[in-house]
Parts: C-alpha cells; structure tokens; sequence
C-alpha cells in the first residue's frame, strides 16, 4: 500500500503496496521536482535523486511525481532496482521498455554474461547503445525516467546511470533516482555532487502533518498533546507515524496522549509490521544494534551493548546514528546515551526476534553485565528472561544477592521469582540444602504449598542455625496457615525437647509459638483448634524478644475474646515498655498496640504505631503497610479524619483499584468510616463500588470492610441491605472469637439499623450487650457508644439521662468524635424535653466540635437543632484544632512543667476529674498522645510556633 503522509516542510509518503494517498508536506519537494518537470517538457534534461532514510516517503514522492509528469505530456518508464541481480539488469529493464515501441530501435537489449562486461571495450559499447537508446526514445517526446530503491541495484547500472548526464545534449530526458540514505553507491556520488544533478531530500512529518495523517486515517486530528508525543515517538517517520496511528484505530484507543502512553501495554500489530520492515532492509549490524538495545533497555554503556551486538564500539555507534536517521532511537541530549523513541518501538523490535533468540541474549547480556561489575538486581532480570536454570555458581551467586535485597525491600514475590531458577523442580535434592531453604522461606507467604514442600525436603540437612530457625519457623507457618495445626505443633514441641535447657534456643521455641499464633490468624479452623488446645497464660516475664512476642500475640488475643482483660493489658504494657524497634518485630510491637486499641485506648496505641512507622527500616518492612493502615484506624477512633485519610491512602498507594486483598481491608474499611464521618457520601459510594463482592472471602481481616460497607448503605437509606451486611459482620466477628464490643462498632450501627426499620427492642438488646461488656473492663469509649445507642432506642424520658452519662464517660476518653455526637444527640434530647437554654449550650459545643474536626454532616444537623432552638449560630471558625480554652492553657502549662494531676488541681482549685478532662482536651487538639510531648508541644508555642495547617486529603 502506498500511504502518503506529508512531513515538515515537505511531503512524506510511505511505501506499503496500498492505492496512492494524497501527499501530506510534500508540497516543497514536489515544487521542485515539478519545475524540472516543466523543463524537460520544454525541451531540457533533468537529474535529481531523492534520497533520505527508510520510511520517509520516496516512493511516495517519486510516484506523486510520475503522475504530475503525465500530465505534463512527458512519458513515463519507471523501474524499481529490487530483484534485478544481474548485470546491468536494472538499465536493461529501461532499455527493453524504450525500445519496444520506437519506430527506428536502436539497438536493443541482448543479456551478457558477466565475464563478458570486465572488457573495457564491451563496456564502451554498450554505454553509447545505451545513449542512443536513451536519445531515441526522448525523440517522440519529453521522457520521464524513475528508478526507485535505486541503491540496491546492480555497480553495472549503477555507473550506466550515472553516465547518463555525458549523453546526447539537450535531449528532454528526466532521470530521478531514489535511494536510501547512507548506503554505500561510490558511482553515483562523484557524478551526484556535481551540477546539473539536483538531490531532493524529504523532511520527517511535522506536528501539524502528523495531525493531517490521522485524520486520513481516523476523521480525527488527535488532540495536541498526541501530536507532540507522536513526533517524538517516531522523529516524524511517516512510516511508523501511520502505524501508529493505525494500531490506536485497530484498538479502539482515542488519539490522545493518554492513550499513546498506553499504547506499549497493548499488542499493536500494525506498528510492529512497520517497525520489522525498517529494520530488516537495514544491514545486519544495524539490526543486531535494535536487538542488543532492546534487550539491555539502557541499561549498559555502550561497551557492553556493543559486544552484545557483536559490534565495535566505532561500527555500533555508526549503527545507532542510522537507526535515529529511521526514527527508531534517540539520543539523549548532553550524554553519549541512545533509548528507544518509545517503548512500543522496543516492544516491536523484541516481538521480531524469536523466543530462543531472544533468551539466548538475555543470557548473554547477564554474562556481559556481570563481567562489567553491573548491580546483581540489574543482572538478575537477565537471568530471570533466559528462561533457564541457573546452573552456575556466578549466576546462582548473583540471583541470591538479588533476591535477599528483594527481600529486605519488601518483595517477597520477586525474590521468589530470583531464587526459583535456581533450584528446578524436581531437583532440590542436588542443589544446596541452604539455597532451597532461603526459597521456601520466601515463599512462605507467596505460595505456601511449594514452601512446605520445599522446606520440608531440606530442613534437616540445614547446618547453619539461624537460617534452621528461619526455616522452621516458615514450616511451622505454612503448616498452620494451611490447617495442618498438628503437624506444626508437633515441629513446635520436636524443636522445644531438642533444645530444653538452653536458655537462648527456649526463647527462639516462643518466638517459633509466636509465629504459630500469628499464621492461624489466616485460617479460621487452625484458629479455633488452636485456641482450643493452646495455652494461653500471660505470666511471662517478657525478658527476651521471643517471650515478649508470645506475650503480645496471646494479649491481643484474650483482649479480643474479653478474657483476662487486665492481664492482658499489663502484659501489652510489659511488651512495649520492655521491647523496641531495633531487638524487637514491628509485627510483635504492633500487635501488643493492637491489644491496647481493643481495649478503647486508641491515643497509646496510635503512639507505638507512629514509633515503628517512623523507623529508619520501616519503610523497607513488610509490615509498613500493615502499620499504615492500623495508624489510620486509631486516628478514626481519635476523630482524626484527615490523618486517617492520608495514612489509609499511602497504605493503598501499591494496590491497584479492583485488585485489593485481605491486607488492603482495613485501609479500605477506614477511608469508607471516614467518608461517611465526614458526609461526603459521594466518594464514599465511589469507593463501595470498587470492591467486588467476589473478593471478601472469610479472613477476618473483611469484618470490619463489611461494617463500613453495613454503615454506607444505612447512609443511603438501605436499611434491610445495611442490617445483612452488619449482621454478617457480628457472625463473623463471633465466629473468629473476637466478642469485645471495642474491637468493631458493628453493633452500634446494627443498632441504628433496626431503628431505622422500627426496631427498638433488637438494638435494645445490642446496646445492652455492649454496655454490659464495657462498663466492668473499663472501656469508656465503647460504654459511651452503648449508652448513646441505649438512649436513642429506649424511652424518650430517659434519654437526657443516658445521654448525659455517655458525654461525661467520653469526656474522659480522645474519641472527639464519639463525643461531639453524643453531645449533638444530648442537646437535641433537651431540647425535645423543654430545656431550651441547656440545649443551646450543648448544640453549640457540639456544632463547634463537629466544625473542627470536619464532620461536615454532623455539623449540619447540629446547626439545624441549633436554629431550632432559637439560635443564631456565625461561623464556626474560632475553636479549631490547636485552639485551647484559658483553662486547657493552665492545666498545659502546669503539667508541661512536670506537675502531677492532684498537683495541678489543688493549685487551680478543681477536681482531679476535671484536670483529667482538660488535659484529654489539650491531648486530641495538639494532636499528643500524651505527657512525654507536650513540652515541646508547649515551649513551641510559647514561640509562637502554631501547628501546620493540615492538609486536605
């Protein structure tokens, strides 16, 4: 087809044995050629060549210009060089043609040999026959010769052609030649250089012509951004510009830069075929140049891509240059660096080598980068793309350097991808029992039956004795994870006989016990089993990391299945007091925190979670996500909305929209709780409908998603839909023996729920519940919400009553925003009982609140009761977050000194209760999680140091 795309200044066609198109940007370079045209009509020779690199639109151009020339009333002979081997093949092909139909023939064509045509004087003859051919042709008229691919032909036509200029004066003969750029044609250069030979040279296709292409081919221009980026993907190439243009249409993709930036994620067949034609009419070295850097990807210098060409440095550079004559490559500017013009333009070159040819270069490309002293990462991908086992020492050297970085990164997945080639299927037993035992412990959380079964095969050929540990605590894991709680129990008591009495090893038996608690978590049958027959006993001394491990897994535990709370707590306390991020696991310190958020004390546990976030290694932690998303739970506790948003956001940053996981539940369930807390329906429905229902499967880790997802569709007005999902979250919730009412607030919202559909005696009964629970273990905030839920689903008389006591249970806790709603719910109660002035007083605390901390839906109904009762409310701006009252300021100050509470209030004049409440107060509104900062929370703005604004996330 041949498709005609004007570039530049000039036109541009591309040859591709389809019907001529109109030219695009040609104009200039067919002006030029017209006007030697309408000379030689008029009776004078012409000489031109077109020539530029491969794509640009010769044979566009030269047949454009045949066809103007007819019309001209000059005769046409076109010949192509292609497929004429033989000698003088090419101008025999011209000389049959002029000589068919003249009515006096000159002499005509007769074939030689070749050993004929090295006599000089043979030579000579057959150059005047040629003349003479060539002037009794012109004498019927004005004559158009063209000879495309003109650098392909035979040296004899060649030197024929050019000799043509020193035939018979002012014969009307128009010889145009095309070539490509940069080939070798020492025949025709000398004559070419000098006059009357005119070289033509069309220029790449400019914006504006790249815009006239696709709208060609598609009706549509593409926007202006796609015109930008097309020309820098293809340098303007009408070649790769059409296909381009053409593989978007096949793909049904926009002409937009979006979908150019997409445009290498897709198979795009039409751009490949362009890109291998380019490449397979340049020379070998030059092809070898495109493979060896699409398989390195800029990744060497270009030494080693060189020898990976199998190229001098010199010839390879050369090959480079010819490459971003084609458009294909660019250099980078300032830097003796070449890439790619796009990476769909590597995807072709790689998609025209063979799969084997393909491995075979990767592999040596990792030889080669290893030889240079590249990074193991770097030369690992390569390894990893030669498809085979690495049965070398270097290679299997380099793969597990790689894989433990991965590791220490946090990708577990790829270092099992590095560490698998090393050690076939089926072959374990002859490799290194330490390698294969390094695979199974990663892939202890990747693929849990190949872990098994590969630490199984090795792990009592493992010598060296941490990585025995290791391995037997992965086993012991996968074991449990996977419902085989009897045979990691009997690992579990096997390891304990073999070491008792020795101290040091007894501690790696209870972090191994640990790592058991921790694996069953996963599976709720070993879970049950395990809870069933294990001991739980919370009298450890917590001296060593393994025992503090043991202590916070089985404290969080018995926190959530209400079980010895006070026990517990201490040894949560003992955890975290006695451990640290340096001797002990952020996933044992996080856990002991956990325990102390179960038990309604969000503030302490949001501390020790911000400790191990901010950790130098942290962030490089498996458990980084993990801490993120707890972080986000006790800041929505807190009534801290947009840190809760922030922090449940970088938890998520990794995951892609429709692909979430167990692990991805709670920032999710988070960010749903805060939309809603803060009225923005809108995004909150946006998110609901971004996890697909198929993906909750029965991890606990799902329960509380369900609750958030229970307490959206109660928003919408979907009573029945939101009691389902919040039902099905208590049963799960039971089931996984988590019955602290502090550990979700499903009930609560189930409550609200059988409100809505009339239901009284049904969130009756779960408010008592949660009441009955929470008042003998002290957990405030849950007594608060109880009592709340008791007020509104009870009689009218008592509500004020429950109400009140809930807001002064709460005003003991950080929970803002539990409390701001009760005291909204209180003030509505007084004023539907006929205390007009107190609820005045109430409402406008808690439309103040409700303000700062950005519940913008609780803010309204509270500025609605407010105007019901008679007020008029301004703006409420004046106590936001960081604002202390006078007395907060003189309980601050006087505790930032180092005075106690009983201290404190004996100089003020107050209770101690009340010393407690405005310090609680101070705490939520600096954003402290308690006395160890608020010095400095102090002497700052003491400075006059205010708090950052926070940002809006």
């Amino acid at each position: 087809m041949l498709i005609t795309t004007l570039v530049g200044p000039g036109p541009r066609a591309v040859w591709d044995r389809e019907p001529l198109g109109p030219l695009v940007e040609r104009e200039r370079e067919l002006g030029v050629l017209g006007e030697l045209a309408r000379r030689t009509a008029a009776g004078h020779p012409g000489f031109a060549v077109i020539q530029g690199p491969d794509g640009i639109g010769k044979t566009a151009l030269l047949h454009s210009h045949a066809a103007d020339s007819r019309s001209l009333g000059l005769r046409v002979l076109e010949t192509r060089a292609v497929g004429q081997p033989h000698p003088l093949g090419t101008v025999g092909a011209l000389w049959k043609a002029m000589t068919s139909d003249v009515d006096s023939p000159p002499p005509s064509w007769r074939p030689m040999p070749a050993d004929a045509l090295r006599s000089r004087e043979t030579l000579r003859g057959l150059l005047a026959d040629w003349h003479e051919a060539v002037r009794a042709a012109a004498v019927r008229g004005p004559l158009l010769i063209t000879v495309d691919d003109a650098h392909e032909a035979d040296p004899e036509s060649l030197r024929f052609l050019a000799h043509t200029t020193r035939g018979p004066a002012e014969s009307p003969v128009l010889l145009v030649l095309a070539r490509r750029i940069g080939s070798e044609w020492t025949a025709l250069d000398e004559v070419m250089a000098q006059p009357p030979w005119l070289v033509v040279r069309p220029r790449p296709l400019t914006r504006s012509g790249i815009g006239r292409v696709a709208r060609q081919l598609t009706g549509a221009d593409g926007d202006a951004r796609f015109q930008e980026d097309c020309l820098a993907a293809t340098n303007g190439n009408p070649l790769l510009v059409t296909g381009l243009v053409t593989a978007l249409r096949e793909h049904g993709l926009a002409l937009t830069g979006t979908s150019l930036d997409s445009a290498s994620d897709h198979d795009l067949p039409a751009f490949r075929v362009r890109v291998a034609r380019l490449l397979h009419r340049q020379p070998v070295l030059t092809i070898q140049t495109a493979r060896a850097m699409a398989v390195l990807d800029g990744g060497a210098d270009n030494e080693v891509c060189a020898r990976l060409a199998r190229a001098d440095t010199t010839t390879f550079v050369r090959s480079q240059h010819a490459l971003d004559c084609l458009g294909l490559v660019r250099s980078s500017p300032g830097a003796d660096a070449w890439s790619f013009t796009h990476l769909a333009v590597r995807n072709a070159v790689l998609a025209d080598m063979s799969a084997e040819h393909r491995a075979a270069m990767h592999g040596r490309a990792a030889r080669l980068l290893y030889d240079s002293g590249a990074p193991a990462a770097q030369i690992a991908e390569h390894l990893l793309r030669s498809g085979v086992a690495a049965d070398q020492p270097w290679a299997r050297a380099v793969l597990r350097e790689a894989a433990r970085k991965e590791t220490l990164q946090g990708s577990v997945s790829h270092a099992v991808r590095l560490l698998r080639p090393c050690a076939p299927e089926g072959a374990e037993d002859t490799w290194d029992p330490a390698l294969v035992a390094e695979l199974g412990i990663a892939e202890s959380t990747v693929d849990t039956a190949a872990s098994i079964r590969h630490l199984t095969s090795v792990w009592d050929r493992v010598s060296r004795p941490d990585l025995r540990l290791a391995a037997l605590g992965a086993l012991v894991g996968g074991l449990t994870r996977t419902g085989q709680v009897g045979r990691a129990v009997a690992l579990l008591h096997q390891h304990r006989s073999a070491t008792s009495g020795l101290g040091q090893v007894t501690a790696s038996a209870q972090l191994l016990e640990a790592q058991l608690l921790m694996a069953a978590t996963d599976n709720r049958d070993a879970y049950t089993e395990l809870l069933r027959t294990a001991p739980l006993g919370l009298d450890l001394s917590g001296h060593t990391p393994g025992e503090r491990a043991l202590l916070a897994w089985r404290a969080v535990i018995s926190v959530a299945r209400m079980d010895r709370v006070p026990e517990s707590l201490r040894a949560a306390d003992t955890v975290l007091r006695r451990g640290t991020p340096t001797t002990d696991s952020p996933t044992s310190m996080a856990t002991a925190a956990s325990a102390l958020m179960y038990a309604d004390r969000p503030h302490e546990a949001e501390y020790v979670y911000r400790q191990l976030i901010d950790g130098t290694d942290t962030m490089f932690d498996q458990a980084y996500a993990s801490l993120l998303a707890l972080s986000a739970e006790a800041y929505e506790r807190l009534g801290a909305l947009d840190q809760a948003l922030r922090s449940s956001a970088k938890a998520l940053r990794k995951t892609r929209t429709a692909r979430y996981t167990r692990h991805d539940a709670l920032p999710l369930a988070v960010r749903l709780h805060v939309f809603l807390d803060q009225g923005d329906l809108a995004a909150a429905t946006a998110l609901a409908s971004e996890i697909p229902d198929a993906g909750i499967d029965d991890a606990w880790q799902w329960n509380e998603l369900l609750c958030a997802r229970g307490r959206l569709r109660l928003a919408r007005n979907e009573p029945e839909a939101a009691l389902r999902d919040l039902v099905e979250c208590g049963r799960r919730q039971r089931a996984w023996q988590r019955t602290n009412p502090a550990v979700s607030f499903w009930w609560y919202w189930a409550g609200q729920a059988h409100l809505s559909m009339g239901d009284r005696i049904a969130a009756v009964e779960l408010g008592e519940w949660a009441v009955d629970l929470a008042r003998p273990a002290g957990f405030l905030s849950t007594l608060g919400t109880g009592l709340e839920l008791l007020a509104e689903a009870g009689c009218e008389r008592d509500r004020p009553v429950l109400l009140e006591e809930a807001e002064t249970v709460l005003t003991q806790t950080r929970a803002a925003l539990v409390l701001a709603r009760v005291r909204v719910a209180r003030g509505r109660a007084l004023q539907q009982a006929g205390h007009t002035e107190a609820a005045r007083a109430v409402l406008r605390q808690g439309w103040e609140d409700t303000y700062a901390l950005g519940a913008r839906s609780l803010h309204a109904t509270a500025h609605q009761s407010l105007v019901a009762a008679g007020a008029r409310p301004r703006r409420a701006g004046s106590r936001r977050a960081g604002a202390l009252t006078r007395s907060e300021q003189q309980v601050a100050r006087l505790a930032a000194e180092g005075r106690s509470n009983a201290e404190i209030a004996e100089s003020l004049f107050v209770t101690r209760r009340t010393v407690e409440a405005h310090l609680t107060s101070v705490y939520r509104k600096l954003g402290l999680s308690g006395r160890r900062e608020l010095r400095g929370a102090m002497a700052d703005r003491g400075k006059g140091i205010t708090p950052a604004r926070q940002e809006t996330w």
